[in-house]
């Protein structure tokens, strides 16, 4: 956990305000555990906010006590409603605390100033957590990769997130058993990641030529290509495999001809970490 310069203190109270939801937890005077009443409400929280993020606490004083006591204790309650809330409930990477100690501005009613203020994003606000917290996202440039390099090249060009198309992975009709001309193609898969011991892919399978993968037959090839990988050493950890049937054509199903029907018949693997 770090602590903020005050140069910026203002600022982001004044977004924390703002931007998401804000609940309180009050301490008895000189105190930095809850009384019952007041983790009951606490915990009846961390139940009710399983799905939502935690993006800062603040800690509070009131005026009893020395500047530095207040400055301690301020901390000292940040530290134990972490605690209780570390493992359940999500925290941003960035997750910042702010202890006031007496550097805030009162309430008249001193119970109210003996408190630790959770700023939090509900489930529903998450798809906008930069936008809510003002954080600019650089956008990279798509890569674009020559379908002509051979395979270990465009793997060099990937991006986390890009996708590749293993070329001539070809499997016995209505089976998930790939056919003698595919070995050349699952060798280069193999050889690329016993040399790149960071990458991490998913295996995507896709099928032509029906409204439905009534049998699930495009997860089943994507899992006999990771049983290759895994035959030959590679981690299953490192390879995920997912299927998606007919949902994610290149030409509209039904397919004019063979050509399309075997463009949209094919694996792809995602770049998940390099």
């Amino acid at each position: 956990m770090k602590k903020f310069s005050y140069s910026l203190i203002v600022f982001l109270s004044c977004l924390f305000a703002n931007a998401q939801d804000t609940i309180s937890f009050y301490f008895e005077s000189g105190k930095y555990e809850l009384l019952a009443k007041e983790k009951l409400r606490l915990n009846e929280w961390i139940v009710a906010n399983s799905t939502s993020k935690i993006l800062a606490i603040h800690g509070f004083t009131d005026e009893v006590g020395t500047s530095a006591s207040n400055d301690t204790l301020s901390k000292n309650r940040v530290h134990y409603i972490y605690n209780q809330i570390n493992g359940k409930v999500a925290i941003r990477n960035d997750f910042k605390t702010i202890s006031f100690g007496e550097n805030f501005k009162r309430d008249q009613e001193q119970a109210k100033n003996r408190r630790a203020s959770i700023f939090y994003l509900q489930e529903k606000d998450l798809a906008k957590e930069n936008e809510i917290l003002g954080i600019e996202i650089e956008k990279k440039e798509p890569i674009i990769i020559p379908d002509s390099l051979p395979f270990h090249e465009k793997i060099k060009l990937a991006q986390v997130g890009t996708k590749i198309t293993l070329k001539n992975i070809n499997f016995y009709q209505n089976t998930f058993q790939t056919t003698q001309d595919s070995q050349a193609s699952l060798y280069d898969l193999l050889f690329v990641m016993q040399n790149n011991p960071n990458l991490k892919i998913q295996i995507q399978g896709h099928i032509c030529c029906v409204d439905k993968d009534r049998r699930n037959l495009s997860l089943e090839r994507a899992k006999q290509i990771r049983r290759f990988l895994q035959w030959k050493g590679i981690p299953q950890g490192r390879v995920s495999v997912t299927g998606f049937g007919t949902t994610q054509p290149i030409y509209p199903i039904p397919e004019a001809n063979e050509e399309q029907a075997a463009a949209n018949r094919r694996v792809e693997i995602e770049i998940l970490s390099k």
